[in-house]
């Protein structure tokens, strides 16, 4: 079985500091890994992402990360995810890791993800430039998101995003702002690359659990949502929960 911790929208600001750290006490009883759906801070700045640090460097297992849109506000995502890797957190972006937990491998595929919408009320690689570019973007960023769980040869396949693949996970929120916080293109990518879970965040008004159309479970793990500081999953090839 594999115990998975996870939680996204955190939200640190400059003085959020020992907020998170709290909960870490006896994680490793609880959880093999702690996955972080991204908006991790507020806006993106140095100072944000330090205080967080700060918190992670005291988590005892293991910290795999993807960014979200609050995170790439200020254009300082370079320095960001320095400062993270810094403090041992593995950042994801249309990356992959592998983790070997209790003799079986786990792989993690993650990305921020994008917008679009979803099957029936979606935007169209058509007309002008501005949208071209933005569902062309939302293609392509899932087209790579696929590519890297279709590569991981391992006992599990994580998918990790920001935003969400599933409008599923998002009801409670108004319909008019779904384009804004998913894609269905992520849906196919987890469904096509044999993912067995996929956890995300951004949603705040939405509910925690759904699937994809192929079925994939699907979690929405946004602190606003499950109203813990994260919230426990296990893994097996018989039951998920």
């Amino acid at each position: 079985m594999i115990r998975i911790a996870a939680a996204g929208d955190v939200h640190f600001d400059k003085h959020s500091q020992n907020r998170l750290s709290n909960h870490f006490k006896d994680i490793e009883t609880k959880a093999d890994c702690f996955l972080l759906a991204g908006d991790l801070t507020q806006t993106g700045h140095p100072d944000e992402m330090r205080a967080l640090a700060h918190d992670l460097k005291k988590c005892p297992v293991p910290v795999i990360a993807v960014l979200g849109n609050h995170d790439y506000h200020l254009g300082q995502v370079k320095e960001v995810i320095k400062i993270l890797e810094d403090a041992d957190v593995i950042v994801l972006e249309n990356s992959s890791v592998t983790l070997n937990i209790n003799d079986q491998t786990v792989g993690i595929s993650g990305a921020k993800g994008f917008g679009g919408g979803f099957v029936g009320a979606c935007g169209s690689d058509f007309g002008e430039p501005e949208m071209k570019a933005f569902m062309r973007h939302s293609k392509d960023s899932a087209g790579i998101f696929e590519e890297q769980l279709r590569g991981l040869d391992t006992t599990y396949k994580i998918g990790l995003l920001h935003y969400s693949p599933t409008t599923q996970t998002l009801m409670g929120e108004k319909k008019e702002i779904y384009p804004f916080l998913g894609s269905y293109y992520l849906a196919e990518a987890l469904d096509h690359g044999g993912a067995d879970i996929a956890f995300h965040g951004h949603a705040h008004k939405g509910i925690e659990k759904g699937q994809t159309l192929g079925g994939t479970p699907v979690r929405n793990v946004a602190q606003p949502v499950i109203r813990h500081a994260f919230n426990i999953y296990t893994l097996d090839k018989d039951s998920l929960s």
